[in-house]
């Protein structure tokens, strides 16, 4: 498997794998977004998510692939910082503010920073269309954003700080981008990055839910709980494991901006899956969205 994913490199059967990997690691981490923003407290939900994730990928990373090169650990400890900080802005944001609010903005902030960060660190450079296919998507993200928020009733109070935190989650989500595309192509093996990366970025979150479980008056079922997470880790796999691919085939910037196409996909899974009604507008935005997607995909 490592080898033929390296021989598609730089290829135009790589660029379209790589289009393909990150339009299906949008769907997933809208999945994924709405698992851990649901009916339980979203630090208990990645806690198990992480537990889960952390013990399937560990035979993997210590058994199965390649060990990694010594210049690997210092990459994965930023990795781990880095990841760290987004996990703890992500988990106050979705205490303090609506999913279908602070969701688009999340994911709008972080596609404009991670293209810039893809041209200081890889030397990618947008087209004028592109960029403007950039500002296209942003502005439906942001408007979906918008929208919902003029239609929320609870939590109101608490929306600006969510807000603020969704802005901060949305720069952590640009750095940890760069940086793992960086770390893919670091390594040999691409699926070395990967095991590691899950094993590794496991570890600190469960401990964390467990003493917030300890301290909780109503504890939830853990039975629910654990299937959530068992759940919720396996499309991490796939969402994290196809967009870090697609960074390792082919531009950087450009599979940001087409992961971020998972805000129409969250805005579908409430829609069909929760029973949220859409109506023209919110239509319309999403169609926005996938517009600027295709501009910055035609446009390069």
């Amino acid at each position: 498997m490592s080898s033929w994913i390296l021989s598609l490199e730089g290829t135009e059967a790589g660029h379209h794998a790589a289009l393909t990997l990150a339009l299906a690691a949008a769907f997933l981490h809208a999945l994924f977004g709405a698992l851990q923003k649901g009916r339980h407290d979203p630090w208990m939900s990645r806690g198990a998510m992480d537990f889960f994730y952390c013990i399937i990928a560990a035979p993997f990373a210590l058994f199965v692939v390649p060990w990694p090169e010594p210049h690997m650990w210092i990459i994965f400890a930023g990795m781990f910082v880095i990841h760290m900080g987004y996990k703890i802005a992500q988990g106050y944001t979705y205490t303090k503010g609506a999913y279908t609010v602070v969701y688009p903005v999340v994911r709008g902030t972080g596609p404009f920073f991670a293209v810039i960060g893809a041209g200081l660190v890889f030397g990618e450079h947008f087209t004028l269309i592109q960029w403007s296919g950039v500002m296209v998507l942003i502005a439906g993200i942001f408007g979906l954003a918008v929208y919902n928020l003029r239609t929320i009733t609870l939590g109101r109070e608490t929306m600006v700080p969510a807000l603020m935190l969704a802005v901060l989650t949305g720069s952590f989500v640009a750095l940890y981008t760069t940086y793992d595309a960086y770390g893919i192509r670091a390594t040999a093996d691409p699926f070395t990055f990967l095991a590691w990366f899950f094993f590794l970025d496991g570890l600190v979150m469960p401990v964390v839910a467990a003493l917030r479980y300890r301290q909780m008056v109503d504890k939830p079922a853990l039975g629910p709980l654990a299937l959530r997470g068992f759940t919720g880790g396996i499309v991490a796999y796939f969402s994290f494991g196809c967009i870090m691919l697609a960074t390792r085939l082919d531009n950087v910037g450009e599979a940001a901006v087409l992961r971020e196409t998972s805000t129409v996909f969250a805005a579908l899974i409430g829609w069909i899956v929760l029973g949220e009604k859409v109506g023209p507008r919110r239509l319309a935005l999403m169609t926005l969205i996938a517009l600027g997607a295709i501009i910055v995909e035609i446009g390069g």
